[in-house]
């Protein structure tokens, strides 16, 4: 390949390589003159070898390499790309109609309405966009997405701070298979109203990430919580306005939680911390007597809260946050194992997790090394 264009005689030399080193230059009693005789499936194989560049560049060799993939490329990703990437989707999404995967992550934005719109006119088979960054879209991308790609399971448009709660909510009305959805940073589409749009739309609904959406309250959280029992993941960092009410919500509604980020939500007091310990013991049906049985079970750590970051909450007591620990083997402080973040709450430093206890028989609780 020369100046990124290939150079039909080395792929040509390639492919007589290829035949020979096979032993054969028959498949099946087919001749095999070119790479125009190969079988689509073997084609794709190849080009699979390949990096997403490659994909583009050797779409364009022959007929052949077109038609393959086009018809088989399920998987793109044009990160890559740092400059005009939207000419590029522009020019590539009616070739690449059947692609289910496609990343437009970029570190400067690209990315414009018309681009997005040409993606839903022509990729209906869509299940994973991934938008993040795209600084230069509106409404009217989420409007398109809406009608164009209702199969989307997984959306990430993280830092697009200028979509708005209503398109996001029409967006849900359409797209009612999304399972995993990223608003991080969209501080004007992460709304209450949405939120409520999102439970009452998606309740298959499993991740959310909703850091630093500051302006969501309880109202948004609770109606979350209603209509996504299904509910694995939520990130709700920095949605500073939100309270006990909006965790207790979650521990009754979403007996799937296994992450929750809380991190810099003030507001959050022991009441939701005993809310979600007295869930954990309601759902299982029994109380761990002592947090050495819990830990002896393996499959005990597979249920509950797995991960939980409650740094800056400084509300919190060592009391309320040591019985979620005991209630939740899965949650760890020690070295190495922190799935339970209290960094910049200085008053928790004498929670620990079973292993501390494990190490340590004789230290108690009052074991602070093993803090995060």
């Amino acid at each position: 390949m020369v100046g990124g264009r290939p150079v039909t005689g080395n792929l040509d030399f390639w492919f007589r390589n290829l035949m020979v080193a096979d032993g054969a230059e028959k498949m099946e009693g087919v001749a095999l003159n070119g790479w125009k005789d190969l079988p689509m499936e073997l084609l794709l194989r190849i080009v699979s070898l390949g990096d997403d560049r490659t994909v583009i560049v050797v779409s364009g060799v022959c007929t052949g390499w077109r038609d393959a993939i086009c018809a088989g490329l399920g998987r793109l990703c044009l990160s890559w790309c740092k400059d005009n990437m939207n000419n590029l989707v522009l020019s590539l999404a009616p070739k690449f109609a059947k692609l289910q995967t496609l990343s437009l992550r970029q570190n400067k934005p690209q990315l414009e309405d018309n681009g997005v719109e040409t993606i839903a006119n022509y990729c209906h088979d869509l299940r994973e966009l991934d938008l993040s960054k795209s600084l230069r879209l509106s409404d009217q991308s989420l409007y398109a997405l809406a009608h164009g790609c209702p199969r989307l399971t997984k959306l990430n448009i993280s830092g697009c701070s200028s979509l708005g709660d209503a398109a996001l909510a029409y967006l849900t009305s359409f797209c009612r298979n999304l399972k995993n959805l990223n608003l991080c940073g969209c501080v004007r589409a992460a709304s209450d109203r949405a939120l409520q749009a999102i439970g009452l739309n998606c309740r298959q609904l499993q991740t959310l990430n909703l850091g630093w959406c500051e302006t969501v309250t309880d109202k948004g959280v609770i109606g979350l919580a209603l209509g996504c029992p299904d509910l694995r993941a939520l990130d709700l960092c920095g949605c500073i306005l939100i309270t006990d009410e909006s965790v207790i919500a979650l521990a009754n509604g979403c007996p799937h939680l296994r992450s929750l980020g809380l991190y810099y939500c003030q507001n959050i007091t022991d009441r939701a911390i005993y809310s979600l310990a007295e869930n954990s013991r309601v759902k299982r049906k029994h109380v761990w007597d002592s947090v050495h049985r819990s830990h002896s079970s393996s499959n005990n750590e597979k249920e509950g809260l797995m991960n939980l970051n409650i740094s800056q909450c400084t509300a919190l007591t060592p009391n309320a946050v040591q019985t979620l620990c005991d209630s939740f083997p899965a949650l760890h402080t020690c070295s190495g194992r922190h799935s339970l973040i209290i960094s910049g709450c200085l008053s928790l430093t004498s929670v620990h997790c079973a292993c501390a206890v494990q190490a340590h028989p004789r230290a108690g609780i009052g074991l602070a090394d093993h803090a995060y």
